[in-house]
């Protein structure tokens, strides 16, 4: 055989050597799905920032999430080196709209706190209503709402047995709660118009199958969707290409046909039979009930405060979604048009309820973009007593941000229901990347917390941020978001329980 044969055999032999080593290897599904090509893909990106100098974007420019933003999650969930070297590259003066947290001359002295950097919520979920089975959330950290069905069996089990590790909650999203949400992780069950999981035969709500369903599962908390800040006032879509015999077991729903979740709710119409509702799966489970809803007209919040703040009825929590919040998909004008971005939202509907007195009643949890260090602080000098994360949360788990999620082809296998693509991601390794990453959240939160003098991030207030125009100068929060004075701030022994609450 000649030179130049033996060279091609033995450059075909390590071709096949790679072949079988990225077929079996379970860190990375690009690899697995897409063997020796894959790679090409890991060489670029190592060779981004060099490129990126000169041909390719800046580090912050792009959507939804920046190459910064996006480094920052994958090397949390990884336990690499998150730091970033040489200073910013933001023009902190110039940029308009950019968040400044001002630092306290003396900064907290910091207990020794536990390895993961828990960081419990404040609130008693459900304690100020006496629901018989609230609870204080362990971590103000938690994964939101996404379904089995819009994403794939492996990336909930990953997703779940992440949350068991991190101690946080896992939202099941509207799609029911399917076998592998149970891995672990205690649940928020999201029940939306479709009504999944707890639906008669005519597609209406049934008391006792959720009733069943709560039995025997690990279900924490009810939480009733309104409306998404992706797509609100719309309902959803889950294409029949997506439905397989498993999820239309779960979810109650036939085969073949594309799965439609109404704008509207049939079981009430009104804040009113809102309120009514909520109650009644309260008393009959004992469990916490919320609401999460993106924000447009603010009749329905004035008319929801009131009711609270007059009757013996009210919601154990309140979830504002962002107009910037993430979907698989939706109309792109609905993405881009419709619903209030976070800001904006959550303070009017802040106001609201602090002007009928109902803010400590209530536990306020932000979603929309908020899972990074600078956004989830500015959600809680806001108000906010927790937050949740959904698109951060993929990233932890794989994606790459090709925004193939509506097509079911998602070459990670993290938004889609095909076997081929599904079997690259490996829900053992990326359940320790999704711990890694909330963990890594909550220790910067708390390293954010002490550098301005408190101890949680709930201490800080809305007059330690500050938003830099393009003039050279800045206005607070509570300034630019119209906060009346004294809204959000905690007595002296609030405080005092909020410190203990951590040295403990």
């Amino acid at each position: 055989m000649s030179t130049g044969l033996w060279i091609l055999a033995g450059v075909g032999a390590l071709l096949g050597l790679v072949v079988i080593h990225d077929l079996l290897q379970r860190k990375h599904a690009i690899l697995r799905n897409f063997p020796i090509v894959g790679h090409f893909r890991f060489i670029l990106e190592s060779v981004g920032p060099e490129l990126r100098q000169y041909i390719v974007t800046g580090n912050d420019e792009e959507r939804p999430f920046s190459r910064d933003e996006r480094r920052w999650v994958y090397a949390s969930a990884k336990k690499q080196n998150n730091y970033f070297g040489f200073g910013t590259d933001n023009d902190l003066e110039l940029e308009p709209h950019h968040i400044i947290i001002k630092h306290a001359a003396f900064p907290a002295r910091a207990p020794s706190g536990a390895p993961d950097y828990r960081v419990p919520c404040t609130k008693i979920l459900g304690g100020p209503r006496g629901r018989a089975k609230a609870f204080r959330m362990d971590s103000v950290v938690n994964v939101s709402a996404m379904s089995f069905g819009s994403l794939s069996a492996r990336a909930i089990e990953a997703i779940n047995r992440g949350v068991a590790l991190a101690g946080c909650l896992h939202n099941t999203g509207e799609g029911g709660v399917s076998p592998y949400h149970q891995n672990g992780g205690d649940l928020i069950w999201q029940v939306g118009t479709g009504y999944f999981g707890c639906r008669d035969a005519r597609g209406n709500f049934s008391m006792e199958l959720l009733e069943e369903t709560v039995a025997r599962t690990k279900v924490r908390a009810i939480e009733i969707k309104l409306s998404q800040g992706a797509k609100p006032g719309m309902g959803g879509l889950l294409p029949a290409a997506k439905i397989t015999r498993e999820i239309s077991g779960i979810r109650g729903i036939p085969m073949g046909d594309d799965c439609h979740s109404p704008a509207y709710h049939t079981a009430f119409s009104d804040p009113d039979s809102l309120l009514d509702f909520v109650e009644s799966i309260a008393q009959r489970t004992g469990l916490p009930v919320g609401i999460k809803s993106a924000v447009g007209e603010i009749e329905f919040w004035r008319e929801l405060g009131r009711l609270m703040a007059t009757t013996d009825r009210g919601v154990d929590y309140i979830q504002v979604d962002g107009g910037e919040g993430g979907t698989g998909a939706a109309p792109l004008v609905f993405s881009d048009h419709v619903a209030l971005p976070f800001k904006i939202a959550f303070t009017r509907v802040y106001r609201e309820l602090a002007e009928h007195g109902m803010t400590d009643d209530v536990v306020f949890i932000g979603s929309g973009k908020l899972g990074f260090p600078e956004a989830a602080v500015l959600a809680f000098a806001l108000g906010c007593d927790a937050i949740a994360v959904a698109r951060e949360a993929m990233l932890s788990i794989g994606c790459i941000q090709a925004q193939r999620c509506h097509t079911g082809r998602c070459p990670t296998g993290v938004a889609t229901q095909g076997d081929w693509l599904m079997h690259g991601l490996d829900p053992t390794d990326k359940a320790a990347r999704l711990a890694n990453y909330v963990k890594a959240l909550r220790k910067e939160l708390i390293e954010l917390s002490h550098a301005c003098g408190v101890l949680h991030p709930a201490l800080i207030t809305a007059d330690r941020l500050e938003v830099i125009d393009d003039r050279f100068s800045g206005r607070s929060l509570a300034d630019v978001f119209a906060y009346p004075a004294g809204i959000g701030q905690l007595t002296a022994a609030r405080r005092a329980e909020i410190e203990q609450l951590m040295r403990d």
